[in-house]
Formats: C-alpha cells, structure tokens, sequence
C-alpha cells in the first residue's frame, strides 16, 4: 500500500506537511490553518481502514485532503469511494486540487457542507474517521456510532492533545456496550473504536 503511492501523490503530501507546519507558527487564524494529521496518523489510519470490513468509508472534516489522501490508499484495494465532509470554502478548494494533483478522484467524493446535514444519509460504514471542529465530536458518534458495521472501525483525531475537549464523546463511546475502545498515542491521539 505505502510503497505504491505515486511521486504526484508523495508530492502533494509534502507540500501540505509543510503548509500545516508553517501555518502552525505564523499566526496564520485557527480556522484558515490545515490542522490535519501528521504523517504517522495518516500511515496508522490506512492500515486501520484496510483491515475493515465491507461496508462504506467516511471522514469528518476533509480539510486540504491531507488524511483522506491516505484512506483513499485503502479505498482504492477495495475499489471503493472514501466519502469525506467539509465545510469551509477555502479547504473546499484545496481539497479538491488535493485531490486532483493526487490523482484520487476516483477513490473519494468529497461532501459539501455540514456534515451533520449529510452523515445520516451514510449506509452501514466499515470505517469512519472524525477530525473537525471538536465540539462537534458528540454529535457525530450520536449519529455514525449506530452505523458502523460489526468489526468496524470508528476512529476520531486529538484524543490526547484536546481530551478535555471532546471527553464527552470519548465517554460515551467507551460506554457504549457496542464498542471497544481505547486511545492509540500516535499524533495528536487517536480514539479507536471497534463495532462487537
């Protein structure tokens, strides 16, 4: 998987690693910064969605397409679409020249809006991967935790380095009697959830 990522894709990673890594220190607004995933999360998330079973993939907060360029590596074995969900016009934008220059147009559909307008329309889901506005966490497990398939994968970024933030969802989920979960320390933590 890793070794067949094409020279345009490996291209457009490093160009957004480093946009994220500049934006994170030139006072660039919270909202206009990537804020995605760091190389090893990308890399722990493929191999995640590649050992799913068969159902629908979805991330939450596409962002420049950072982490969706490597859940489409996994997509692409399977020969499916990676459904991902943004909002902002601007990483609407960046997005879809990821996406493009990437060469994965055929292995992700990229949603328009609020997701939480969209992710009910979601069918039983393999794998899906949350990484958006934090208090937005809740929300979302209320509504993709019941369509996770069983030995799917539920998986949401900043579990450690925003826990207090999103505690409410990580409660939650580890409550629920559906899932076992724990926190992977990779990147800014990874709440990791497997459907019974």
């Amino acid at each position: 998987m890793f070794s067949e990522i094409g020279a345009k894709m490996l291209e457009r990673m490093r160009y957004l690693e480093e946009k994220d890594r500049i934006d994170r220190v030139d006072g660039t607004a919270r909202l206009e910064r990537l804020r995605q995933v760091p190389p090893e999360t990308g890399r722990f998330l493929a191999i995640l969605a590649s050992n799913c079973p068969e159902g629908e993939f979805a991330e939450i907060g596409t962002s420049a397409g950072y982490s969706a360029m490597w859940i489409s590596l996994a997509a692409k074995e399977r020969g499916i679409k990676l459904k991902t969900y943004e909002l902002l016009e601007e990483k609407i934008r960046l997005a879809k020249e990821t996406f493009a220059s990437a060469g994965i147009e055929n292995y992700v559909e990229l949603i328009e809006g609020n997701a939480l307008e969209h992710i009910g329309d979601l069918g039983p889901a393999a794998f899906c991967f949350l990484d958006t506005e934090k208090e937005l966490y809740l929300p979302c497990w209320d509504i993709l935790s019941g369509k996770i398939v069983p030995h799917g994968i539920f998986a949401a970024d900043n579990a450690i380095n925003h826990y207090e933030t999103v505690k409410p969802m990580i409660e939650k989920a580890r409550n629920d009697i559906r899932f076992d979960c724990t926190v992977v320390p990779v990147g800014h933590g990874v709440l990791v959830c497997r459907r019974k």
